[in-house]
């Protein structure tokens, strides 16, 4: 289905993050003077990004056009689809669009920040249509790992571009709805410009197990055990903290809640009717004390082993109220996100320390995904039948893999768009084409900092936590160069400096040459090139005599 075209213009979709790395999601859909932007989340730092605490989009292109904007659609309340509004609202004040749950953990984000009365929020119903300048748009209830997700559907002058959102197909969801096949494949009969499809779980065959099965497995480790039970699992996982309770209540527990997100999440989910847990079934910390073992179970948070997380906390016997006993069963029901594999790791050994029976997905049924495996998205590409596809919400790998998946269904090769951040994907009459670049990348989130911190500081941190610091000061006479006091080496993450005080003594002496050779020049003195004479000659020593590059720090003071 088409409207009025205006020749002048091309529909443009332009991905600013989420092509090309799993998190950092935000898609812009521009015709016009309208730009409609689509979730705007954050990417949880990589190895290499020592100290970061989180990754959002460069929104320079978005910045430049900000008075375009007419509006924030929001598909889910997850941290990679919302995280990084409290950092883009300031910059871009348009309504925010979003189902009520999603909605009400933007406003909890955005309180942190003081910012919940800078932009509107516009509450819509899954099902719901709403009209934004050129464009007309219906929210399509999916199932996902949270209550309240939703596809879009939405109608340009160019024809239909469905957005799936992150979904799966589960027949017997708990806590969340149906993903909504029929509204999906009513757009397939109408017609549908392009298909952009989450890609995060192509690489798995078959289809993702149903939320229930999950359930089964945890209603046989309380039936089997005698004593606490603590599930780690994400805050915003709804339809599992249903799963989790439902099953307190049938055997007899009581729920203690612990972690900040967990708490406020139950709190929002009660509030919205989204979740059943009746105030008698929570108990508080010192009730918990009161109670038998095999009547306690506990949701927190923690499940990927983040350092100040109350479950590393217990596990490390470094929290001031809760301690693992030995009889605990500890559940981890969540995935290991790629990176986290170590911090979860050393947790589960400390848990095992503590004398905790713990178990997890490498070793029991206790996670499933909130994604479509293949045969999941074979059916969406089927249903909806696109003239182009655009695999979405990926690494580089699982875009590739999506697209042979779409080709197995029959979409011709010249169809299938391979677009990453900053591709400018344009449709007019004659078709669609990847038609140029906008600028993208990654901001980094150092405490309160955000983008002060670049390629060259983290290749600094990088080189530190490799090789160390060597900091050589001296004291001079500006003029004569004589050596007034010093030289002092010192170095942190290099050497044990008392069973290596000979090396140091050799660095001294190799600095008091270099200012000798430059004081026997005469005056005047070119100080910054004594400086770098320094770090060349200590650099070249130090490789030579430990095979190490430490950050060198040529300090002169001149009086």
């Amino acid at each position: 289905m088409k409207m009025n075209q205006d020749s002048n213009h091309t529909l443009k979709l332009i991905p600013l993050g989420g092509l090309g790395e799993i998190g950092l999601n935000m898609m812009l859909i521009e015709y016009g003077d309208t730009i409609v932007v689509v979730d705007a989340g954050v990417m949880f730092p990589e190895d290499h990004m020592l100290g970061i605490d989180m990754v959002i989009p460069d929104i320079s292109y978005l910045r430049s056009r900000a008075g375009h904007v007419a509006g924030i659609i929001l598909t889910h309340g997850h941290e990679d689809h919302i995280g990084g509004l409290p950092f883009i609202v300031p910059e871009i004040r348009a309504p925010i669009y979003g189902t009520p749950l999603t909605l009400a953990l933007v406003a909890e984000r955005l309180k942190e920040f003081q910012l919940e009365d800078l932009v509107p929020f516009v509450t819509v119903s899954p099902q719901e249509t709403i009209a934004i300048g050129p464009f007309t748009i219906e929210f399509i209830p999916v199932c996902h790992s949270i209550s309240d997700g939703v596809g879009l559907a939405i109608k340009s002058p160019f024809g239909t571009i469905i957005h799936s959102g992150d979904f799966k197909i589960d027949h017997s969801p708990v806590a969340c709805r149906h993903t909504d096949l029929n509204r999906f494949s009513f757009y397939g009969e109408e017609g549908v410009l392009a298909l952009l499809s989450d890609s995060t779980n192509v690489e798995r065959e078959g289809y993702t197990l149903s939320e229930r099965e999950i359930g089964e497995t945890i209603r046989h480790t309380m039936d089997d055990c005698g004593g606490r039970i603590i599930v780690a699992v994400f805050a915003s996982n709804i339809p599992r903290i249903q799963r989790v309770v439902n099953l307190a209540r049938q055997f007899g527990r009581k729920v203690f809640l612990n972690g900040k997100s967990m708490l406020a999440n139950v709190r929002l989910a009660r509030k919205l009717g989204y979740l059943d847990f009746p105030e008698e079934l929570e108990i508080t910390l010192p009730e918990m004390a009161t109670l038998p073992d095999e009547q306690v179970l506990m949701l927190t948070t923690g499940s990927q082993g983040e350092p100040l997380s109350a479950l590393t906390r217990m596990a490390l016997d470094d929290h001031r109220q809760l301690r693992i006993q030995p009889g605990d069963t500890v559940i981890l029901s969540s995935k290991f996100i790629p990176g986290n594999e170590k911090s979860i790791t050393n947790i589960i050994n400390h848990l095992y320390r503590r004398g905790a029976e713990v178990l997890y997905e490498k070793v029991s049924e206790i996670h499933v995904s909130g994604h479509a495996n293949q045969e999941e998205l074979k059916l969406m590409l089927n249903i909806t039948r696109p003239r182009y596809f655009i695999p979405i919400h990926g690494e580089y790998r699982h875009l590739v893999k999506h697209l042979q998946l779409a080709a197995s269904t029959g979409i011709p090769a010249d169809h299938l768009l391979l677009a990453e951040n900053g591709d400018v994907i344009e449709f007019d009459h004659h078709g669609a084409r990847i038609g140029g670049r906008v600028k993208v990348g990654r901001v980094l989130v150092d405490g309160k900092g955000v983008g002060d911190v670049g390629d060259h500081v983290l290749r600094d941190r990088r080189h530190l936590s490799k090789d160390g610091l060597v900091i050589a000061v001296v004291v001079v006479d500006r003029i004569s160069g004589d050596i007034l006091n010093g030289p002092d080496i010192t170095s942190r993450g290099f050497v044990f400096e008392e069973a290596k005080a000979h090396i140091l003594d050799e660095a001294e002496s190799i600095l008091r040459e270099v200012l000798e050779e430059a004081a026997g020049l005469g005056a005047p003195i070119d100080w910054d090139q004594v400086r770098k004479e320094i770090h060349r000659k200590l650099r070249r020593f130090f490789n030579k005599v430990l095979e190490r590059r430490p950050i060198i720090l040529p300090i002169i003071v001149e009086l």
